[in-house]
């Protein structure tokens, strides 16, 4: 009996290939169907993408029955592992088949290329290569912002949310891909919860679709910016961005849309069950709002200072700072204005896309949670080096916060750093300036898209060696899956039993 027992532990010890199998062709399959959609948008307009897209769908159905054929009869069993390479793979070969619309068109020639726009609208990160956007195929387009929009919420949450099929306990690549110190849950079930955040996820979408409509854009233009928008991505249909239209009520709903991504998706469903309290008591969303405002606030007192604007275009200005603020903070990378030319306030503006928006929304960044716990955790250090005696633990939500929760908070920012400084000389080698390596790693590693200098708003990454490409689409990965999902996979006690 005993023996037994031993045996069946070292099988569930040991990596589930055929799940990890079973989900990915699922997941493929789930890929295909958004293909199926961009080819009825090139016949309907009539593009000659048509076959680029069928192809597409082709290898992503071809490929999805293989991964599902390979997995019939697998375990149910899901573990860590298998959480983090499911995540992890899947968004690897997504980008691998979504590159193939660009490619197989021709509209961009470069593998290399077509990968890094291609893993740059899955992690939303929205850094392009494309030096005029205005003549890519509007099928095309439409599918540079359907990868934000699955990447937003997250592939494998979409999945779970309109495909409970597989019959697995989900929670394990749910931790894996979703962001945060703490998942919220909001049903009982992790595919409960996926549905309430997937609706939560479509009534933003569709909100901001019909909004940017009625305030002046074009339908397909409205579809395209709301799906960036909501994903927190930044592909523009436009050259100049945003700056296109100059509507101020158009960047109005676009600012809104930004800050309202950028918060907990969570909190958004104790609004509409009524739970106000929770909604407007959260610290992280206060912080995040204060930090929008002040930092919009110092941007446009500088302004006045330095440059001396007429009083008259303070509401544009304030417009404008906003907009940008609200912009980096929440990793989406849209512009109405070019903002590379305040050098006063330029690292600060990196600074905010350091800091990025809240934990469980589809930003980038470190979290806004983390950074508020760590300023909370040096002022009671300060407190207690005062009152040796006294107990000061760290309260967030009016909840004391776990030691063992510092602790990963403090190892995630220490490595977040050191990744981005380590990112930053690589591309140095790789001969980047200084000021857009620095910028640039940030940039994806918080999923932001503009970084400084020659990489800003108005630039594009088109002129950059192929080395450093490939090595920021990693960068743009890690950060997207926060860092450890990815990282895990390379050491050595992940695949021991």
């Amino acid at each position: 009996m005993l023996r037994k027992n031993i045996g069946h532990t070292r099988r569930n010890a040991s990596f589930n290939f055929k799940l990890v199998a079973r989900l990915q062709g699922g997941l493929l399959m789930l890929e295909s169907l958004f293909f199926l959609l961009c080819i009825a948008m090139s016949v309907y307009y009539g593009e000659e993408t048509s076959l680029s897209f069928c192809l597409s769908f082709a290898v992503s159905v071809i490929l999805g029955v293989v991964g599902l054929l390979l997995g019939r009869g697998a375990s149910t069993m899901i573990g860590k592992r298998e959480g983090s390479v499911i995540v992890t793979g899947t968004w690897i070969i997504f980008s691998f088949i979504g590159l193939l619309p660009y490619w197989v068109s021709g509209y961009i020639p470069s593998f290399t290329d077509a990968f890094f726009e291609t893993m740059s609208g899955f992690t939303t990160t929205g850094a392009t290569i494309l030096s005029d956007i205005e003549v890519i195929p509007r099928s095309l387009l439409f599918w540079r912002s359907l990868t934000h929009w699955m990447g937003g919420l997250g592939i494998v949450v979409i999945t779970m949310a309109i495909l409970p099929i597989f019959g697995f306990n989900g929670s394990q690549i749910y931790t894996a891909e979703v962001t945060g110190l703490s998942k919220e849950k909001l049903h009982p079930k992790v595919s409960g919860t996926a549905k309430r955040l997937f609706m939560i996820y479509l009534v933003m979408s569709f909100s901001g679709i019909a909004a940017l409509w009625l305030a002046g854009m074009s339908p397909f233009d409205a579809v395209n910016h709301a799906l960036s928008t909501v994903s927190t991505g930044g592909f523009s249909t436009k050259n100049t961005s945003i700056a296109y239209w100059h509507s101020p009520a158009i960047e109005w709903i676009i600012i809104v849309l930004m800050t309202g991504s950028a918060i907990n998706l969570s909190l958004y469903y104790f609004l509409a069950v009524g739970n106000f309290r929770r909604f407007f008591k959260d610290e992280e969303m206060r912080t995040l709002i204060a930090i929008i405002v002040s930092t919009a606030a110092i941007i446009v007192f500088t302004q006045l200072i330095f440059w001396g604007f007429p009083l008259e275009d303070i509401g544009e200005n304030v417009r404008g700072a906003l907009f940008t603020v609200s912009s980096l903070i929440s990793t989406t990378g849209f512009y109405s204005v070019d903002y590379s030319g305040w050098i006063s306030v330029a690292y600060m503006l990196l600074l905010l896309t350091f800091v990025g928006g809240s934990a469980g929304s589809t930003s980038g960044g470190v979290k806004v949670i983390r950074v508020l716990l760590v300023f909370k955790y040096c002022y009671y250090e300060f407190k207690r080096m005062v009152h040796p005696h006294a107990v000061f633990p760290v309260r967030y939500n009016g909840r004391a916060v776990k030691e063992e929760y510092i602790t990963r908070m403090l190892a995630f920012i220490l490595l977040y750093v050191i990744l981005s400084l380590f990112g930053a000389m690589i591309l140095c080698i790789s001969g980047l300036g200084f000021e857009e390596s620095i910028s640039s790693m940030v940039s994806c590693l918080g999923n932001v898209g503009p970084g400084l200098g020659h990489l800003g708003p108005l630039d594009n990454y088109q002129s950059l060696p192929a080395f450093a490409k490939w090595f920021m689409s990693f960068a743009m990965l890690v950060g997207r899956l926060e860092i450890f999902t990815v990282l895990l996979i390379f050491t050595p006690n992940f695949w021991k039993r």
